[in-house]
């Protein structure tokens, strides 16, 4: 098992080009690879960020003959690297779709596919509705892939707000646990980088997360921000406003110093939910 990776953050600002979103994202891969990344991320919906149901819909496919995922098959043999494609649409083989995650190796072979488990359906005090329940079906599978580093979580976006699937990646083997997102603005400002941190802290694991950036359709903002974080929480990588990319070298022999530091993960221990009962309310004194 190698013991150091370089790792870079795609940051790309989709939009309802499905064309010239791949190549703008494989402009950023290139600029990633030369400068040595071993390990690239893709946001989610990097291939499409479009917010109108039937037209994502209508962009999903079987991944054997998925435009997106082919194009990022040949774009990871090309250049040699283990390739994140974030996330697209992807034919769940039950007439419905799936928000999927694929890990591409440097061969072009894909090794590892998740299915986004949480939907992000809310409504924000911006006015911003959100029902992706209405395009996607759930994924129900926790998956952890195997890589030269050791094992990689996959998670997708929404996915970061529910901790208990992160435990669950780093008592299956993650060492790393990938979140490409679409974080929105609004959320992103006061939540991503402290969930992110908390996800590294809590498992002990590298935390690597690409973002979308800009202003898309449907008057949607996202928050950019792309972040690399160490198992201690340290923020190794944040690609910030803009398109571009972040990279950091992470040496996984860190994620066991800081395990041995913070044994959590050994001093998890099974309990009984709270009782369904309810107690009578104290009456106030005097």
């Amino acid at each position: 098992m190698t013991e150091s990776v370089r790792v870079a953050c795609v940051q790309p600002s989709s939009g309802q080009d499905q064309d010239a979103n791949l190549a703008a994202a494989a402009a950023l891969v290139r600029e990633a690879c030369a400068a040595g990344a071993e390990l690239v991320a893709l946001p989610e919906n990097v291939a499409l960020m479009e917010h109108r149901t039937a037209l994502v819909q209508a962009s999903a496919a079987p991944l054997d003959s998925h435009p997106a995922a082919a194009f990022f098959r040949t774009l990871a043999e090309d250049t040699g690297t283990w390739l994140l494609a974030g996330s697209m649409a992807a034919s769940a083989g039950d007439g419905r779709i799936a928000n999927r995650s694929l890990l591409i190796d440097p061969a072009g072979t894909i090794v590892a596919t998740y299915d986004k488990i949480h939907m992000f359906d809310v409504d924000l005090p911006t006015g911003e509705s959100y029902r992706e329940s209405e395009a996607f079906r759930p994924g129900g599978q926790a998956v952890v892939a195997e890589t030269p580093w050791g094992g990689l979580g996959m998670t997708v976006c929404y996915d970061l707000r529910f901790p208990q699937l992160y435990r669950a990646l780093a008592h299956a083997g993650a060492r790393l646990i990938t979140v490409p997102a679409a974080f929105t603005k609004h959320t992103g400002e006061a939540h991503w980088h402290v969930l992110l941190r908390a996800r590294a802290i809590e498992t002990g694991c590298f935390v690597i997360a690409p973002c979308m950036w800009g202003s898309h359709s449907g008057g949607r903002k996202t928050y950019g921000h792309s972040l690399i974080v160490d198992p201690w929480g340290e923020v190794l990588a944040d690609g910030g406003e803009g398109v571009g990319i972040a990279i950091a070298d992470l040496e996984l022999a860190r994620v066991e110093a800081v395990r041995g530091t913070i044994p959590a993960l050994a001093h998890d221990r099974a309990f009984l939910p709270p009782a369904d009962t309810q107690q009578e309310p104290r009456r106030a004194a005097g």
